[in-house]
């Protein structure tokens, strides 16, 4: 009784202090958060995509930095005549942004002339391309965004330099295109703060991936931008001109032009100016259908299912199973139900979570099966049912068709560094319990 006593309290002990631990996940360490455009640092190469001459390239943010389907941040030069060559992806969408320079952008077979500063995208399926004619270097961003997390490009090359004369151009673009033009920047938008104003250049229909939007932003020197929430989506900000500094998640970091800086799922931004910022925008949802609005976020707190031996080994039976030595049913899934304790300030802000932050982490999952935020009845409604006495008002219940795989979520970044820390936040105290599900009745009543 001694030897079980002690077991069990090692094994609470172990749970409550259990923390996301180091390359568990959570954001990168505190010197990846911003990174310069810097010409030193870029890699010369020729044949882009069958094009002509040659341009250099690095890679400024990658899969790795964001929870979303960011494929790439490139930043890079094209020689003078030289190209990328015409090629299109079906499963990822980019966009150009010229910094300096002009160009002949091809896009479906149509092109013209585009002058710095711009930006043109390349919607999933375009045919796309671009020739420097300037006879100087022209300074371009390029961003990737995929159809899913970590897939390919999907890639297809055309053959086609783009060498200037292939086709007419057109006067006006005959494709989607547009400039950071100041004159057009107004007050009252989505952007707060004295005397900052902004302008969405392309809003969530014009990509058909998780691309939300593209905004402009110029704040005046010494002003402060209203804190921002990254509730169900990230936002890449790139530095066109000035200086400031931008504070994530209580950790500031000065930045400057060519600097490029993001906001990842659950994080809280601010940024401050120290002279006249200017800033390009890129914002990336978890799920475009589903973009919830700003709310409250978090800290860290025990994870849950944070050792195999602890908790997730405790819920599988084997072969004995829980039935005194008679073979247990093989499991068709397993079920973690996680009950809290939230207080009425926090309600609105824990269900809103589960919606933004939660589910949009565990879709990435492999074996994630579905998921219920159940909220108990009103008291008087449990008294009436007769419903057992309970503090708890809250459960969350996770289906996984594997404890392996549930354990994946468990040390996963989204898991580790945002979803759970989003949800104990609101909470005001937690437990759980493991299942494996024997039966279930999957009939669909008309």
């Amino acid at each position: 009784m001694k030897r079980i006593l002690f077991l069990f309290l090692a094994l609470t002990t172990f749970v409550a202090n259990a923390q996301p631990g180091p390359g568990a996940g959570g954001p990168p360490a505190a010197k990846s958060r911003v990174v310069k455009n810097d010409a030193s640092k870029l890699r010369a190469q020729g044949k882009i995509h069958d094009g002509a001459g040659t341009m250099a390239f690095t890679q400024l943010f990658g899969p790795r930095e964001l929870t979303t389907n960011l494929m790439y941040l490139h930043a890079g030069v094209i020689n003078a005549n030289s190209s990328i060559g015409e090629h299109f992806h079906h499963s990822m969408e980019e966009m150009y942004v010229l910094l300096e320079g002009e160009a002949e952008f091809t896009i479906n077979g149509r092109t013209s002339l585009i002058k710095a500063p711009a930006l043109v995208p390349c919607k999933l399926g375009d045919a796309h391309g671009m020739y420097n004619t300037s006879g100087k270097t022209c300074k371009w961003l390029n961003f990737g965004i995929g159809k899913s997390r970590g897939g390919g490009g999907g890639v297809f090359n055309l053959g086609d330099p783009r060498l200037p004369g292939s086709t007419p151009l057109d006067a006006i673009p005959q494709f989607v295109s547009g400039r950071l033009d100041r004159e057009k920047l107004r007050a009252g938008n989505t952007y707060t703060g004295t005397g900052i104003t902004s302008r969405r250049l392309f809003s969530p229909d014009v990509f058909q991936t998780n691309w939300n939007n593209v905004d402009h932003v110029l704040m005046p020197a010494n002003t402060a931008m209203g804190t921002r929430t990254m509730e169900g989506f990230e936002e890449i900000y790139y530095v066109v001109n000035g200086a400031g500094n931008v504070d994530i998640n209580g950790t500031k970091y000065p930045v400057t032009q060519d600097d490029a800086f993001y906001g990842a799922v659950g994080e809280k931004l601010t940024i401050s100016s120290t002279s006249e910022l200017e800033l390009l925008v890129v914002c990336i949802a978890v799920d475009k259908t589903k973009m919830p609005a700003a709310g409250p976020r978090f800290g860290a707190a025990p994870v849950p299912g944070a050792s195999s031996e602890a908790i997730g080994s405790a819920v599988t039976v084997g072969s004995a199973g829980a039935t005194g030595g008679v073979a247990a049913a093989q499991p068709k899934a397993m079920l973690l139900q996680m009950d809290f304790v939230v207080e009425k300030k926090n309600a609105l802000a824990f269900e809103k979570m589960y919606t933004s932050i939660y589910v949009p982490a565990m879709r990435k999952q492999v074996g994630y099966l579905e998921s219920k935020l159940v909220r108990i009845y009103p008291a008087a409604t449990e008294k009436k049912i007769e419903g057992e006495s309970t503090d708890y008002n809250y459960q969350l219940q996770l289906s996984y068709d594997t404890e392996v795989n549930r354990m994946k979520w468990v040390h996963s970044k989204e898991h580790m560094g945002t979803a759970w820390p989003a949800a104990v936040k609101l909470a005001k105290s937690f437990k759980w319990r493991g299942y494996d599900v024997i039966g279930d009745d999957n009939v669909k009543i008309k």
